[in-house]
């Protein structure tokens, strides 16, 4: 399968950022794990810090590719622009989140992509992401 893996703001920080709540590892160590995991499928990354980066990126995978794991960082509670490009594609996206939303702030707890994604997982660390590639692989 060819799964994206998608990253919003500020998880190019992750390993450096708050690790207490976000870990110690990077991402692109963790990634390197995950293609160890997930040999027979092409896992594709890419983060950015940018809306329009993240938009550009569902509408041009968003009709190949077999899914996409996304966490859209601080976008979940803001984008109605990311909720609508999901809905408009036809690529099945999972939401991820490493943190347990429910136990942060309050603004936290409003999810704007989570109704057009095919499942959420928040909470589990980067472990999260692995068990996303499991439920799109089915």
């Amino acid at each position: 399968m060819k799964i994206l893996i998608l990253n919003g703001p500020n998880l190019n920080l992750l390993g450096k950022r708050e690790p207490e709540i976000y870990g110690s590892q990077s991402f692109e160590d963790f990634l390197v794990d995950l293609k160890k995991r997930f040999p027979e499928d092409e896992l594709e990354y890419f983060q950015s810090n940018h809306e329009g980066a993240l938009l550009d990126k569902l509408h041009e995978v968003g009709f190949s590719y077999d899914g996409i794991v996304f966490n859209p960082g601080a976008y979940t509670h803001t984008s109605i622009a990311l909720r609508d490009a999901i809905a408009g594609i036809k690529t099945p996206v999972f939401e991820v989140h490493i943190s347990n939303l429910a136990k942060r702030e309050d603004f936290r707890q409003v999810s704007y992509v989570k109704d057009v994604c095919i499942g959420s997982i928040n909470g589990m660390g980067l472990e999260g992401y692995a068990v996303a590639i499991e439920e799109i692989k089915g």
